[in-house]
């Protein structure tokens, strides 16, 4: 008995060596750089239609999907598309090995498993963003429903659920709580160790920092809108007042000093998206 068990510990060892071998062989990294730079031009194009809308230029506060359908409709657009898309899937993928294979050696601790389920469900989120790209490029869909539309939908799910209010409520506070770890991390910088920067300047390397930081701070603001109007449809049984990504900016664009707000907002996607492409040179791929 004793034997077999040491047999199977010493083979589920072996097999995450392995597996970690893999996550961070030249062909994967090269996926993972890939894909960080698909998820900055997502970004680059959300920031940009909300700045244009803020300044009255003729943009759109938009999602996920809306940035690859505005992708697509630009010259050589279905092209663009399909190299972005390939992008995707490689991101996708990449946040399943991280939460699978641990190749950064996030633990198996409480905190570790809570981060690995986190990128589980990025991963996933992307896999569907992957996935309506290339319907858009294959001409099968319109580049899949907006974030709007998909928080409404399951909202209203929950919502007939016993203890749906509940449950939604949970979901919101889960995403405000998202929104306050983005935000530490925005404070602290300490996505940073995430970097090997030792080849640049130090000017540089302050300005990168200085970009990261203003690109978290804008996603905790877009989740802590989305976690409280998750709150709010709960409490008021409509899920129709529940936003994505794209509602978020808007209600922005609604408040007092709106288009102010949404212009500061705007240009920290821009930033958030800005970094993800020094994510794509810079990142390091295993744990330091």
């Amino acid at each position: 008995m004793a034997r077999s068990t040491i047999a199977a510990t010493r083979t589920a060892h072996d097999a995450a060596r392995m597996g970690r071998n893999a996550a961070t062989s030249p062909w994967s990294i090269g996926l993972a750089r890939f894909g960080y730079a698909a998820k900055g031009v997502v970004y680059l194009i959300i920031g940009g239609l909300a700045a244009k809308a803020a300044v009255g230029a003729g943009g759109t506060t938009t999602d996920r999907n809306g940035a690859l359908r505005a992708l697509y409709e630009q010259p050589f657009g279905k092209f663009l598309l399909a190299i972005v898309a390939v992008g995707l899937i490689a991101y996708a993928l990449w946040s399943i090995v991280r939460a699978i294979v641990d190749p950064e050696g996030t633990g198996s601790d409480g905190k570790g498993i809570a981060t690995r389920l986190g990128y589980t469900a990025v991963g996933l989120s992307y896999a569907a963003l992957s996935a309506a790209a290339i319907q858009l490029v294959m001409g099968t869909g319109n580049g899949g429903k907006s974030s709007d539309a998909t928080t409404q939908d399951w909202t209203a799910h929950l919502l007939t659920l016993p203890f749906g209010p509940f449950l939604v409520v949970m979901v919101g506070l889960v995403v405000i709580g998202v929104a306050c770890y983005v935000f530490r991390k925005a404070y602290k910088a300490d996505f940073q160790h995430e970097l090997d920067l030792a080849a640049v300047s130090a000017r540089i390397r302050k300005v990168t920092i200085n970009v990261g930081r203003f690109g978290y701070a804008a996603l905790g603001v877009v989740f802590t809108i989305v976690g409280i109007f998750l709150v709010v449809a709960a409490a008021r049984h409509r899920a129709g007042q529940a936003k994505g990504l794209g509602g978020a900016l808007a209600e922005l664009a609604h408040q007092p000093y709106g288009h102010v707000l949404l212009a500061v907002v705007a240009l920290g996607l821009v930033a958030y998206g800005a970094y993800s492409f020094v994510q794509a040179r810079y990142r390091r791929f295993s744990a330091a």
